[in-house]
């Protein structure tokens, strides 16, 4: 298949549920898994220190420092496989990436809370290409304050691929919410360009 609009309004969504064949993201998930420089970070909330719901890890060129919840990242260097994963998504959607986030969601306990990826290194309409593996998870997507108009949610399966690019995470927040389904581990790499290596 190829990326197709969601009709979204005030975003750009393009989505792509078989991005990549079954056997090469069952590979692929399990070589990041074991290869990656997995951490669990602590982020504070109303007062109070927690650690994140999953593992996260920050890899790009090296001037891509990124910082989203109060939590600084310097980008370890790409590995074979990551750089040939920003090659392909880089003529599947026309954007060019520097970096990518990968967060490793253990068992459907593992969540992202509501946000936009709007901090200020990512420019004012970013191009960002989120590639799942393993186990299907529910996407939800919520106006911001604003534009009216119902939720959106998207399963994204094994081998799919969102590209969010425009307006829309000026107009739209985006959560992945826990689940009470027995459920397999899931890989999100989100790959993205950062402006001016964060500065």
């Amino acid at each position: 298949m190829a990326l197709s609009p969601l009709p979204l309004p005030g975003a750009d969504l393009l989505f792509d549920p078989e991005f990549l064949p079954e056997t090469e993201a069952a590979a692929l998930l399990a070589q990041l898994t074991a290869e990656v420089a997995w951490e669990q970070r602590t982020i504070r909330l109303f007062g109070q220190e927690f650690p994140q719901p999953r593992l996260a890890a920050w890899y790009g060129d090296a001037e891509a420092r990124y910082t989203y919840s109060g939590l600084a990242w310097e980008p370890h260097p790409w590995t074979a496989a990551l750089r040939a994963l920003r090659q392909r998504l880089e003529t599947a959607t026309g954007a060019r990436f520097n970096s990518v986030l990968l967060n490793l969601y253990r068992d459907g306990r593992d969540s992202m809370g509501w946000h936009a990826d709007d901090e200020p290194e990512l420019g004012p309409a970013p191009a960002i290409a989120s590639l799942s593996l393993g186990a299907t998870r529910r996407f939800r997507l919520r106006p911001r304050a604003g534009l009216v108009h119902p939720p959106l949610s998207i399963d994204l399966p094994a081998g799919s691929l969102l590209l969010m690019r425009g307006a829309t995470q000026q107009h739209w927040q985006h959560a992945l919410p826990k689940t009470t389904r027995p459920l397999g581990p899931r890989l999100n790499l989100t790959f993205r360009w950062v402006v001016d290596g964060g500065a």
